[in-house]
């Protein structure tokens, strides 16, 4: 059914891999010694990054799902405090979030009873689906980032 495409579709364009490298493509192999380095006019490093897209996907999600949602301060709610990581298992614990919110995001979408295109009753006119699009959209853009960050300080093979 055309639901049924659709939501597959969406569910398609979250996990990346499409037009735009996956999640677990982009940090494959990242070098802990490179975390907290950026290259010449870069803003940002890996870890800040990383951080930033596992903060505003969380963020989405409680947005749909959290009738008692309180959006963070912008913009420095949305990007981490710290520049570096506090340990070495840090990154992997921010890939294993962003894959969680991520899982969650893509169970909203495939239930049935969700009405995507309804108004969210504590947005102000958003609903899931442009929240969807966002997750996605944010997601693939910082990745595309870290991508680049990646090649620029020569850790990345293509």
């Amino acid at each position: 059914t055309y639901d049924h495409s659709i939501r597959r579709e969406l569910s398609a364009f979250l996990r990346g891999d499409q037009a735009h490298a996956s999640l677990d493509a982009a940090v494959k192999n990242m070098p802990a010694s490179l975390l907290d380095k950026k290259a010449a006019g870069s803003p940002h490093n890996a870890w800040q990054m990383l951080e930033h897209i596992r903060i505003a996907l969380h963020d989405l999600l409680e947005f749909c799902t959290n009738p008692k949602y309180e959006a963070p301060k912008w913009p420095e709610g949305y990007w981490p405090k710290e520049e570096t990581p506090k340990s070495s298992s840090d990154w992997d614990h921010c890939v294993a979030a962003i894959h969680k919110d991520l899982k969650a995001l893509d169970k909203l979408i495939q239930d049935p009873k969700v009405d995507l295109t309804a108004k969210i009753p504590w947005g102000e006119n958003q609903n899931i689906l442009r929240e969807i699009l966002i997750a996605g959209d944010h997601t693939s853009y910082h990745l595309g980032q870290l991508i680049l960050l990646r090649k620029q300080l020569e850790a990345w093979k293509d």
